[in-house]
Protein backbone atom coordinates (compact mmCIF):
# COMPACT_ATOMS: atom_id res chain seq x y z
CA UNK A 1 0.00 0.00 0.00
CA UNK A 2 1.15 3.52 -0.76
CA UNK A 3 1.91 5.60 2.36
CA UNK A 4 2.00 9.36 1.74
CA UNK A 5 4.62 11.58 3.44
CA UNK A 6 5.58 15.29 3.36
CA UNK A 7 2.04 16.62 3.92
CA UNK A 8 0.51 14.58 1.06
CA UNK A 9 -2.95 13.03 1.29
CA UNK A 10 -3.90 9.89 -0.64
CA UNK A 11 -7.41 10.42 -2.00
CA UNK A 12 -10.10 8.62 -3.94
CA UNK A 13 -11.61 10.74 -6.68
CA UNK A 14 -15.31 10.29 -7.46
CA UNK A 15 -15.99 8.01 -10.39
CA UNK A 16 -16.78 9.76 -13.66
CA UNK A 17 -20.27 9.11 -15.00
CA UNK A 18 -20.43 6.76 -17.94
CA UNK A 19 -20.95 8.32 -21.32
CA UNK A 20 -24.32 7.96 -22.96
CA UNK A 21 -25.09 8.20 -26.63
CA UNK A 22 -27.05 11.27 -27.56
CA UNK A 23 -28.39 12.62 -30.80
CA UNK A 24 -26.22 15.77 -30.53
CA UNK A 25 -22.96 15.65 -32.44
CA UNK A 26 -19.96 17.16 -30.69
CA UNK A 27 -16.37 17.58 -31.89
CA UNK A 28 -14.12 14.63 -31.06
CA UNK A 29 -11.87 16.78 -28.87
CA UNK A 30 -14.79 18.19 -26.84
CA UNK A 31 -14.48 17.72 -23.09
CA UNK A 32 -17.23 18.82 -20.74
CA UNK A 33 -16.15 21.47 -18.27
CA UNK A 34 -15.24 20.00 -14.88
CA UNK A 35 -15.93 21.81 -11.66
CA UNK A 36 -12.85 23.32 -10.05
CA UNK A 37 -13.66 21.95 -6.60
CA UNK A 38 -14.66 18.42 -5.70
CA UNK A 39 -15.48 16.34 -2.64
CA UNK A 40 -13.15 13.34 -2.32
CA UNK A 41 -12.57 10.54 0.18
CA UNK A 42 -9.37 10.38 2.24
CA UNK A 43 -7.64 7.00 2.03
CA UNK A 44 -4.48 7.91 4.01
CA UNK A 45 -2.73 11.05 5.18
CA UNK A 46 0.88 11.76 6.04
CA UNK A 47 1.67 12.17 9.74
CA UNK A 48 2.71 15.80 9.23
CA UNK A 49 -0.56 17.02 7.64
CA UNK A 50 -1.35 20.32 9.36
CA UNK A 51 -4.88 19.38 10.45
CA UNK A 52 -6.52 16.23 11.73
CA UNK A 53 -7.70 13.79 9.08
CA UNK A 54 -8.94 10.25 9.43
CA UNK A 55 -9.46 7.55 6.85
CA UNK A 56 -12.80 7.94 5.04
CA UNK A 57 -13.10 11.67 5.89
CA UNK A 58 -14.55 13.69 3.04
CA UNK A 59 -12.63 16.79 2.01
CA UNK A 60 -13.18 19.55 -0.55
CA UNK A 61 -10.16 20.06 -2.80
CA UNK A 62 -8.99 22.12 -5.75
CA UNK A 63 -9.11 19.48 -8.54
CA UNK A 64 -6.44 21.22 -10.59
CA UNK A 65 -3.86 20.45 -7.89
CA UNK A 66 -4.37 16.66 -7.80
CA UNK A 67 -1.25 14.71 -8.76
CA UNK A 68 -1.53 11.21 -10.21
CA UNK A 69 1.33 8.85 -9.44
CA UNK A 70 1.74 5.62 -11.41
CA UNK A 71 3.73 2.81 -9.82
CA UNK A 72 3.68 -0.31 -11.94
CA UNK A 73 0.09 -0.82 -13.00
CA UNK A 74 -1.37 1.05 -10.00
CA UNK A 75 -2.38 4.72 -10.05
CA UNK A 76 -2.58 6.85 -6.92
CA UNK A 77 -4.16 10.29 -6.60
CA UNK A 78 -2.53 12.59 -4.05
CA UNK A 79 -2.83 16.22 -3.04
CA UNK A 80 -0.87 18.48 -0.68
CA UNK A 81 -2.67 19.57 2.46
CA UNK A 82 -2.56 23.27 1.51
CA UNK A 83 -4.95 22.56 -1.43
CA UNK A 84 -7.66 21.25 0.89
CA UNK A 85 -10.44 23.84 1.09
CA UNK A 86 -12.45 22.16 3.87
CA UNK A 87 -13.61 18.99 5.59
CA UNK A 88 -17.22 17.83 5.28
CA UNK A 89 -18.98 15.62 7.77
Amino acid sequence: MFNPVNRYILIELPKKPTETNTMVLLPEDYKPEEQRYSEVKVLKAADDVRFELCQNNKIIIDRSMVEQISIGSTNYDVILDNYVIGITE
